[in-house]
C-alpha cells in the first residue's frame, strides 16, 4: 500500500514536471516568436527608412545636377550676351569714326566748292571763264577768248573732288599733254586760282600751235 502511494506521488510529480516544461517551452517559444516578429518588423522599417533616405538623396543629387546645368547655361548665355554687347559697341564705334571721317571729308569738299564759287565771277570777268556744276558733282570750266580767230570757241576742262578729297581732272577738251602735271601741282599746293590760270595758258599755247 505504501509502495502504491509512493508510485502515485512520483507519477503526479513527473506529470507536473512535464506540464511545467511544456508550459515553459510554450511560453519561451511565444516570447521568441514575439521577439522575432518585433525584430523582423524593426528590420523591415529600417530597410524602408534607408530606402526612402537613398531615394531622397538620389532625388537631391539629380536636382543639384540639374541646377548646376542650368547655372552653367545661364553663365554661357551671359557670356554670349556680353560678347554680343561688345561686338555691337565695337560696330557703333567703328560707324561713329566712319561718320566723323565722312563728315570731315564733306566739310572739306564743301569748303573747296565754296572757294571755287567765290572766284567764279572773277575768272568769268577777267579770263572769259564760265563755271558749271554738272552731273556727279563735277565742275566744268569753259574757257573762251582763247582762239583769236574764233573767240567764242569753248575750251573745256572738267574735274571733281574724289573720295580721298583730292582734285581730279575727268576730261579735257581739247586734250592737254600737261594735264597730269597740272593736276599733281594743284594737289600739292591747293592753289586753285593758279591751276585755272595754268589751264588757260596751256589752252592758249595749244591754240597758237594749232594756228601756226
Amino acid at each position: 500500500m505504501g509502495n502504491a502511494q509512493e508510485e502515485d506521488e512520483v507519477t503526479l510529480l513527473e506529470r507536473d514536471m512535464k506540464e511545467f516544461w511544456i508550459q515553459l517551452k510554450i511560453s519561451h517559444g511565444t516570447e521568441q516568436r514575439n521577439q522575432t516578429t518585433a525584430l523582423r518588423d524593426l528590420y523591415k522599417e529600417t530597410v524602408e527608412a534607408l530606402t526612402e533616405i537613398l531615394q531622397q538623396s538620389k532625388y537631391i543629387a539629380e536636382k543639384e545636377e540639374q541646377l548646376a546645368e542650368i547655372k552653367s547655361k545661364l553663365n554661357q548665355e551671359e557670356e554670349q550676351q556680353q560678347n554680343l554687347t561688345d561686338i555691337i559697341q565695337g560696330l557703333k564705334e567703328e560707324l561713329r569714326k566712319k561718320m566723323e571721317i565722312k563728315s570731315s571729308k564733306n566739310k572739306a569738299a564743301k569748303e573747296k566748292v565754296e572757294q571755287l564759287s567765290k572766284i567764279t565771277a572773277l575768272f568769268k570777268e577777267h579770263l572769259g571763264l564760265e563755271m558749271r556744276r554738272i552731273h556727279d558733282e563735277q565742275l566744268q570750266f569753259i574757257f573762251r577768248h582763247i582762239d583769236h580767230k574764233n573767240p567764242d570757241k569753248p575750251y573745256i576742262c572738267t574735274l571733281h573732288i574724289n573720295e580721298q578729297g583730292d582734285y581730279e581732272v575727268t576730261s579735257c577738251t581739247p586734250p592737254l599733254d600737261c594735264i597730269a602735271e597740272l593736276q599733281l601741282k594743284l594737289r600739292e599746293t591747293n592753289n586753285f586760282s593758279a591751276f585755272v590760270a595754268n589751264i588757260r595758258k596751256s589752252f592758249t599755247a595749244l591754240s597758237y600751235k594749232q594756228s601756226a
